[in-house]
């Protein structure tokens, strides 16, 4: 998705000492964020991100805080959430010996740390970091807490045609 809120770092420019910065969505890109994640609204969204040498890529860390609002399914009311979350990834370019394998059968161990991440060209997006990471803490069925769902009355005939119905009695 492309929502403009970028800052594309090269992988081979992240200084030994590492690499700080801290970025905050314009209005048109939390305008657009909101949008594709299907948000009422979002307030603000802003992180710190660091960036450090890890092999031949980078290890980038990072702190992030939102203010949101969803839909409740429910009540359909607003519901205002602030979420703030933390993430580490690895980036390394494409034909790196840290690159991960492709395999026919893959073994997952939850317990193992994600594999790296391929940085195609040798530059990765900061921002896109924080917003995927946003993106999980969403929750895709929001609900005010004191929200409670009945059910229809199934009794009742809610076939379109029960009005039909209706309308032919009252001749």
């Amino acid at each position: 998705m492309t929502h403009g809120f970028t800052h594309m770092i090269r992988l081979a420019d992240v200084p030994a000492t590492g690499l700080s910065v801290s970025l905050a969505a314009d209005e048109t890109a939390r305008r657009q964020i909101a949008r594709d994640y299907q948000l009422v609204g979002l307030d603000r969204l802003t992180a710190d991100v660091t960036a450090k040498p890890w092999f031949d890529g980078a290890e980038i860390s990072g702190r992030w805080e939102a203010d949101y609002a969803q839909t409740c399914g429910v009540t359909l009311e607003r519901i205002d959430e602030r979420k703030s979350g933390e993430f580490t990834v690895r980036a390394v370019p494409p034909g790196s010996l840290h690159a991960p394998v492709e395999e026919a059968e893959a073994e997952i161990d939850l317990e193992a740390d994600d594999p790296p991440d391929i940085a195609e060209g040798g530059l990765v997006d900061l921002a896109a970091y924080v917003v995927e990471h946003l993106a999980l803490e969403i929750d895709p069925f929001p609900r005010k807490p004191d929200a409670e769902f009945t059910p229809p009355d199934i009794s009742a005939d809610l076939s379109p045609f029960s009005v039909l119905k209706r309308l032919r009695q009252d001749d």
